[in-house]
């Protein structure tokens, strides 16, 4: 997207790109809005979930008595790591939390990986099919990385959060678990019973908050640098181009990085948190 009198300043082109698909029309002047939604974070992170759920099935129907082929060999490897990542830190039934935490590490780091499709291919797609049903191509708002919008990851963490009380109620019991509430972690008596239970909440709402922005700060970093390096391009300039090529490849390799580590970083909180819902205070 050129710059200049016949095309949007830098701040404008980073404005439009920051804009959210929504119904108002209009660019999301605040990094989260719980008004609205956000329908170009649900549409890639629901796409995304499918593509996760296709790969995992499609490399189940491959697994043989055999050796196993790359694809398969390398979701089997995956898969054991995640198991032995949630043996060592739930101590407890994992039936179902470790197939979780593989699920999560794996549609988040497709989320993630989204970032490295050139920041303009997509966009410029949606508005040509905006314009073509008659749409006005100033407000074709596009975000594909779903996890740089703070609803979206908000949204994962409040998942963990769900999950993390009802083990704590399945372990514990629903008597344990409210007894928990109110004695931990000064233990038992009628005086400190409210400052227990304060703390338990203000902790439950540190993690959850601390993971939903923990992703999403990384993200939409990230994010952000690639429009910068794409306005390098926009110079018109053989060395603005340059500099748009060699920074956008070092950045996009080093970024491959960041979106297995947040991925990752994402699942092992998760089953921390979990994990911690197994044992008593």
């Amino acid at each position: 997207m050129a710059t200049g009198a016949h095309g949007p300043t830098p701040s404008e082109y980073i404005v439009h790109h920051l804009g959210h698909l929504n119904l108002t029309g209009e660019a999301q002047k605040n990094i989260v809005d719980f008004s609205l939604f956000n329908w170009d974070t649900i549409f890639w992170s629901v796409s995304l979930a499918i593509v996760t759920a296709w790969l995992l099935y499609a490399a189940s129907k491959r697994i043989t008595s055999g050796v196993p082929g790359r694809f398969a060999g390398a979701i089997e490897s995956i898969v054991e790591f995640v198991d032995e990542q949630a043996r060592s830190i739930v101590h407890g039934d994992i039936r179902m939390i470790a197939p979780m935490a593989l699920v999560s590490f794996i549609w988040i780091f497709l989320m993630n990986a989204m970032d490295l499709i050139p920041v303009d291919l997509l966009p410029w797609l949606w508005t040509k099919i905006y314009a073509a049903f008659g749409g006005d191509p100033h407000h074709a708002y596009m975000r594909v990385v779903a996890t740089a919008d703070l609803n979206g990851t908000l949204s994962l963490a409040i998942v963990v959060l769900g999950a993390s009380i009802y083990y704590g109620i399945k372990i514990k019991k629903p008597g344990g678990f409210i007894h928990e509430l109110f004695t931990a972690p000064f233990g038992k008596g009628i005086l400190i019973a409210p400052f227990n239970l304060l703390l338990q909440i203000i902790e439950y709402l540190a993690k959850t908050v601390s993971l939903g922005m923990r992703l999403f700060g990384n993200m939409f970093a990230g994010e952000l640098v690639f429009m910068l390096i794409a306005l390098l391009g926009a110079t018109g300039a053989w060395w603005g181009f340059g500099l748009h090529f060699v920074a956008g490849f070092v950045w996009a390799v080093f970024h491959i990085l960041i979106i297995t580590l947040q991925a990752f970083i994402f699942m092992m909180l998760a089953l921390v948190y979990i994990g911690q819902a197994h044992e008593a205070h």
